[in-house]
């Protein structure tokens, strides 16, 4: 089910000024790799959770409907903009919001037909069906505190150890566990 992220949130969940004070830097040449490192940090925790933390539009693209619920896979969901499909015509349709109903208690939230309503039938092709959504807590200032604090512990580890190896106070030489972690974002996974 392919996921696309349309508008990417306007700032981090974590400022580089909060950063900053969390690992003792008082001076500026830094704040280019620190914003890198929250950034990162930031990336690790959404794949890690499957949450988007400052609001961001996403694009939800699936073959078809499904027999009942449509799932979104980022959490928490906002609001559903849009539900478009190519109909036997392969004329793009726009479902009217009357006719679907969004449950955004749940995680994931889901979609599902009115009742007494049915999904229209889509074009049998690839990517016949989009779901346009806006997922996030809102603002940096709406992300919850320990979910900053993992982040902000996370660009400390970053900062402090800058290789994938880090000597311990043995003098053993033990990879990061993290840092295949850093990639996670980017895996493609085969049908």
């Amino acid at each position: 089910m392919p996921l696309q992220l349309i508008t990417p949130p306007a700032e981090e969940p974590v400022s580089i000024i909060d950063a900053k004070l969390h690992l003792r830097v008082d001076f500026n040449e830094d704040d280019t790799l620190i914003a890198s490192l929250i950034s990162a940090s930031r990336q690790a925790a959404e794949t890690l959770t499957g949450c988007q933390f400052v609001t961001g539009r996403w694009k939800l693209v699936l073959d078809g409907f499904p027999r009942c619920v449509i799932a979104l896979p980022k959490c928490p969901v906002q609001s559903v903009l849009t539900i478009n499909y190519l109909d036997m015509n392969a004329v793009l349709q726009t479902m009217p919001a009357s006719t679907y109903t969004v449950d955004t208690a749940c995680e994931p939230a889901r979609i599902t037909p009115v009742f007494g309503q049915f999904w229209p039938l889509a074009l049998p092709q690839i990517g016949a069906v989009t779901v346009t959504f806006d997922a996030g807590y809102g603002a940096p200032s709406d992300v919850p505190e320990g979910i900053k604090s993992w982040i902000k512990l996370r660009v400390g580890s970053l900062y402090a150890y800058r290789e994938e190896v880090a000597v311990t106070s043995g003098g053993r030489i033990e990879t990061l566990p993290f840092m295949d972690g850093l990639l996670d974002p980017y895996k493609v996974s085969l049908i």
